[in-house]
């Protein structure tokens, strides 16, 4: 019977699988709806489906080097302990192969990577269903090199922070100091050139709204109308900390507070050229342990 992409939808829509799964359920099943559910169901693909409205902010980021090409990526879980056991720890290496096989460009492409006959996509549904709870590929990032750059990658707790920079130069104890710095010190830029305008004009509005508040409670007039001339001034000394707070190559080494990482990579004959940070759940609602601060404390040991 010919399958058609109405009735794939129309099984989609009943039971939340995959396109692909719901395709192969009419298939085994003679386009018979009632029956392609009860095969789904049979297969745990309804379990799995049903799952998708739990939060999974738990999980591992991982990373695969292979030859000039760095794969990063974050798989979640609803629970820390499911991160942990065997069958999870193995979806996380049979994804990094699919992604290496596939030289994936961008995540939609990740998740249309194989292995051993099975897409990224369908190996988190399968171990939605055998695990039993919700298990999600969240995100994914290549990162390309040259024979003249060296990456240097480092992973927090197994996981719970991976990161992946790219360095001029052939020197990985460099790079990998750098990736250590940068789990530790969350960096949101390179340099001060990569913050966008808009972000830039935000933070000059609250931090100058911040000074007027703090001269709003000046009791003397005299040194509040001498302050308010200054605001501009004050704004920028704020903006140019704050810079220095969030742009890696100005940040100091955490390994040495006497040299910035720029000094420090310089001082290498090095350059950073770009690096990526993923940190578990971050931007899901949920954020509670202070993983920076336990990278700092073992990158100066």
């Amino acid at each position: 019977m010919n399958i058609t992409a109405q009735m794939v939808k129309e099984l989609r829509e009943k039971t939340g699988a995959g396109m692909m799964d719901c395709k192969k359920a009419l298939q085994e099943c003679d386009g018979d709806m009632e029956k392609a559910i009860d095969w789904l169901r049979e297969k745990g693909i309804m379990k799995a489906a049903k799952k998708q409205d739990r939060v999974a902010a738990e999980g591992l980021c991982n990373f695969v080097i292979s030859g000039n090409n760095a794969y990063l990526y974050e798989i979640n879980s609803e629970t820390d302990f499911v991160a942990k056991n065997e069958q999870f720890l193995t979806l996380i290496n049979e994804v990094g192969q699919a992604l290496v096989n596939a030289q994936a460009d961008t995540f939609e492409e990740a998740l249309k990577a194989t292995f051993n006959g099975k897409t990224v996509e369908e190996l988190v549904i399968d171990a939605t269903a055998k695990i039993g709870e919700k298990i999600t590929f969240r995100r994914y990032t290549k990162l390309s090199k040259t024979d003249d750059q060296v990456f240097g990658a480092y992973k927090h707790m197994g996981g719970k922070i991976a990161v992946v920079v790219v360095l001029d130069g052939n020197n990985e104890e460099v790079a990998k100091d750098v990736a250590m710095h940068v789990a530790a010190l969350n960096p949101q830029y390179l340099s001060e050139a990569d913050v966008d305008a808009k972000t830039l004009e935000h933070e000059k509005e609250v931090l100058t709204k911040e000074v007027e508040n703090e001269l709003a409670a000046e009791t003397n007039e005299k040194a509040k109308q001498a302050k308010m001339q200054r605001i501009p001034q004050i704004v920028e000394g704020k903006i140019k900390k704050w810079l220095k707070d969030i742009c890696l190559v100005d940040q100091l080494f955490v390994k040495n507070q006497d040299l910035t990482v720029l000094q420090y990579v310089k001082n290498n004959n090095s350059n950073i050229v770009k690096f990526v940070r993923y940190e578990v759940g971050e931007g899901i609602e949920k954020r509670v342990d202070n993983f920076a601060e336990e990278v700092m404390a073992q990158v100066r040991n």
